[in-house]
């Protein structure tokens, strides 16, 4: 039996098809990857990857070897994942900050009230749940349709956009139509949401005349800095209702731009009939209905 560390290297060069990622994902050098790739080969006899200028292939022993290899490190991996599920009353959850403040904080109590004998922890990040990485049951994600292989979703809401700013900000630029923010400072100038709003109500001279304050990474910070009356932001009012029903955050217009992005709960398809992800499923749709509505 070769090395489990070399054994490893390959299967994760194979279904990379980079050792730049490999390296990466085992949290290792690349050099390192390399040396177990090269031991591996030594081992066997034959040279297991192509190397080519910008890409790396499999040779014709890799392409035989890999389909075993990548199924057993699958079943590993499901074999834990199925334990750490039968062993653990934890529902393990990773969202994108935004749904994550603006929604689920206030929310998951509820959740804990109805259904006590699960625990939930909870993370949030910018990127996306990587299931084939992270130990999450299930995600909150941002989603233009496509989802990888194995991984089921459902919308939980769109996310549409329009601009929001302070009652502040709207007297003193005297903001009475869309056109009137262009002499305006905007929060997050090259949010592409900015230009595809503005296009979507006929004025396609946004990027020319922008005036940027300030680049934010989410809509929280951008809600926040609006509020501040910072300059406008473009965020999706369905998470900010709150604010708005306050007269915190003021949103001038009706329209609402969309691009084909929505918020989704996801996970595998191996879950689905897991106790855990179906009650946390049926309640998180129900919950958030009134989103979709």
């Amino acid at each position: 039996m070769p090395p489990l560390t070399s054994v490893r290297a390959f299967e994760a060069v194979a279904r990379q098809l980079s050792f730049t990622r490999a390296a990466a994902e085992l949290g290792m050098s690349q050099a390192a990857v390399s040396y177990q790739i090269k031991l591996l080969e030594e081992r066997i006899g034959a040279a297991l990857f192509v190397r080519k200028a910008r890409q790396v292939e499999l040779s014709e022993v890799g392409q035989r070897l890999a389909p075993d290899v990548l199924q057993a490190f699958d079943i590993l991996r499901n074999s834990f994942v199925q334990t750490h599920q039968h062993v653990s009353g934890t529902l393990a959850i990773l969202s994108l900050p935004t749904f994550a403040t603006r929604w689920f904080a206030a929310n998951i109590g509820l959740f804990q009230v109805a259904h006590p004998d699960i625990a939930v922890r909870f993370n949030s990040r910018v990127e996306n749940v990587d299931f084939q990485k992270d130990m999450f049951d299930v995600g909150i994600i941002a989603s233009w349709g496509e989802l990888p292989e194995g991984v089921v979703g459902h919308e939980l809401l769109r996310a549409e956009f329009t601009p929001i700013m302070s009652g502040d900000f709207i007297e003193r630029h005297r903001i009475r139509e869309p056109r009137d923010l262009l002499r305006a400072p905007a929060i997050s100038p090259s949010d592409q949401w900015i230009g595809q709003w503005f296009a979507m109500m006929g004025i396609d001279d946004y990027p020319a005349m922008a005036r940027g304050v300030v680049t934010l990474d989410t809509q929280v910070l951008e809600a926040a800095a609006a509020g501040a009356g910072r300059g406008f932001a473009m965020i999706t009012p369905a998470l900010f209702r709150d604010d708005l029903a306050s007269g915190r955050l003021v949103q001038p217009f009706p329209e609402l731009g969309w691009d084909g992005c929505t918020y989704q709960l996801v996970y595998p398809q191996s879950r689905r009939n897991w106790t855990k992800v179906k009650v946390f499923r049926e309640w998180i749709l129900e919950a958030t209905s009134v989103l979709r509505a």
